[in-house]
């Protein structure tokens, strides 16, 4: 099985320019072969293709070979010159030797001709991901101490993998790589070229073309080859989340297919499904829930049914003496997702200072309004979004049309923006923003300073946001990432803290911090809290009238 990684140079005029600036700007004068090698027609670039070398931590003048444990993996370059780049990936796998010693989930060693005569040894799957973990291991990281800068650029790549089984056809194929910014083509193959009448197989010859990360695309390849395929070669235990968080963390969670891709590459094993999208969630600063409520799409249903299920005929490569019970494999503790945590924390807050009246600035899809309404200590609860999507997202969730008439009357939803006065905002006890101003641009800051700590003026003002000290705990965000591709900026908590402070100072509100999810020695809580309590409050944390 094969494939094959593409890269251009850039022109100069398309990178930054100056002494000492750019990916090249260190190469010595003595570079032979390898990576930064065959400049004499790269005049006028910014780097040289062959740097992709430096990338995948291969070098494109040798041939190199890796045991792995399908077989054999081959890493070389088919074209090496300074304006175009190719690195293959060539894997020969021996069937035989993957089920020599193998024994079946019952413990048998029964003979079947599956075992021996398959697609392994020419059709991408699972084998074929895991030859990619081995071999790029570092390269998926997205780490390179020769060329940093190029690690964290987004490049223009071109992937082929000419033979690749895809249960959902080419539709499949484009719906699951092109929402990660690739062009993706998937032409089916003909079962046999020669008897037209028989149709195409389920294989593709997949190309995906696009500028993103190395590190991005290899990733998307290494969960999304088994998920096409619907196999693993290898029993998926709990170490199959890890696997899935760290290489689909940056992704996965807002990815339309998310459903199906976590399913699939946890072969439809149900406790581990949970458990991944507890964890996708956190990161994202979204419910859980959410990322499974969706109404599934063709296919999707089917893959639904089989959560349960599992198939030997899919995955025959049992370690022997291992532990192979469904049950105990399913049986992962649940974690407490951040966005339970925060919501928790929130709750907390208002209900220590005796508020009535709140507003859900920022309600997104309603998670807090929920809750809000479930608690009659809250006589009137304001969800308010700039968004009118997700006001309708909210207003399904919440379920209005089954509400009963007498919370339906403590509840408003409003379409307003934190950066414009709104009088419906104006009088209520409390006003909170979870998670909402690392959306908004600086620049917009003040306007939003204005609008919520002087023209609406509650008594209690609840902000939460990311501490991003804290990010270096997950270990598939790049170095400088954000959680969220819509996040504006993330602070940490010195930044957060100087902002608030200031922001009380000035409007007249004391402040107090509090920590939201499990405190790290060094870099703190995932998630930070300010309290702004206004300062002609009474002692009961009502308003002084």
């Amino acid at each position: 099985m094969l494939l094959t990684i593409s890269t251009t140079a850039w022109p100069l005029a398309e990178h930054e320019q100056g002494a000492g600036r750019g990916p090249t700007a260190q190469r010595g004068p003595d570079a032979q072969l390898g990576p930064g090698a065959d400049v004499g027609g790269g005049a006028g670039l910014s780097w040289p293709a062959t740097d992709l070398g430096y990338l995948l931590h291969k070098n494109p003048a040798h041939v190199q070979a890796f045991e792995v444990s399908a077989g054999t993996a081959h890493v070389f370059y088919p074209e090496a010159t300074a304006e175009r780049c190719t690195a293959a990936l060539l894997l020969e796998v021996d069937p035989v030797g993957l089920v020599r010693g193998r024994r079946r989930p019952d413990g048998g060693e029964g003979f079947s001709l599956g075992q021996y005569v398959n697609d392994r040894p020419y059709a991408a799957s699972s084998l074929l991901a895991a030859a990619m973990s081995r071999v790029f291991r570092t390269a998926m990281t997205g780490r390179s101490e020769a060329r940093p800068e190029l690690a964290a650029t987004a490049l223009p790549l071109e992937l082929h993998v000419p033979v690749l089984p895809c249960r959902g056809g080419p539709d499949l194929a484009r719906r699951v790589f092109e929402p990660l910014g690739w062009q993706a083509q998937a032409v089916p193959i003909a079962l046999d070229e020669a008897v037209a009448a028989w149709g195409d197989s389920r294989y593709v010859d997949l190309r995906l073309s696009g500028h993103l990360r190395l590190a991005d695309a290899l990733n998307h390849l290494y969960v999304l080859l088994p998920v096409l395929d619907d196999a693993k070669h290898y029993w998926v235990s709990t170490d199959e989340v890890d696997k899935l968080v760290r290489a689909g963390g940056g992704w996965l969670a807002w990815h339309p297919e998310r459903q199906l891709i976590t399913r699939r590459y946890l072969a439809h094993r149900s406790g581990l499904y949970r458990s991944a999208l507890a964890r996708l969630a956190e990161v994202d600063d979204a419910v859980a829930e959410s990322f499974d409520n969706a109404v599934p799409a063709d296919g999707e249903a089917q893959d639904a049914e089989r959560d349960d299920a599992w198939d030997p005929d899919l995955q025959p490569n049992i370690e022997p003496g291992g532990d192979h019970g469904g049950d105990q494999a399913d049986a992962v503790d649940r974690p407490v997702p951040l966005a339970e945590q925060r919501r928790g924390a929130v709750l907390a807050v208002l209900r220590a200072s005796g508020v009535q009246r709140v507003a859900d600035v920022g309600c997104g899809e309603g998670a807090l309004t929920a809750a809000l309404l479930a608690d009659s200590a809250f006589a009137e609860v304001t969800a308010a979004d700039v968004s009118s999507r997700a006001l309708g997202i909210a207003e399904r969730r919440l379920r209005l049309d089954r509400m009963s008439p007498r919370r339906r009357e403590r509840l408003r939803l409003i379409q307003s923006s934190l950066t414009y006065r709104d009088e419906r905002l104006a009088g209520l006890d409390a006003l909170v923003l979870m998670e909402v101003i690392e959306h908004v641009n600086p620049a917009r800051l003040p306007a939003l300073e204005r609008t919520v700590f002087a023209d609406a003026a509650p008594a209690l003002v609840v902000v939460t946001t990311p501490n991003c000290e804290y990010n270096v705990k997950f270990e598939f965000l790049a170095p400088g990432a954000m959680r969220h591709r819509d996040h504006r900026f993330e602070w940490t908590r010195a930044e957060f803290a100087a902002w608030a402070e200031r922001v009380g100072g000035e409007r007249g509100y004391d402040v107090r911090f509090l920590p939201v999810g499990a405190e790290d020695p060094e870099v703190g809580a995932p998630s930070q809290l300010a309290v702004f309590s206004r300062r002609d409050r009474d002692g009961r944390g009502a308003m002084s009238r």
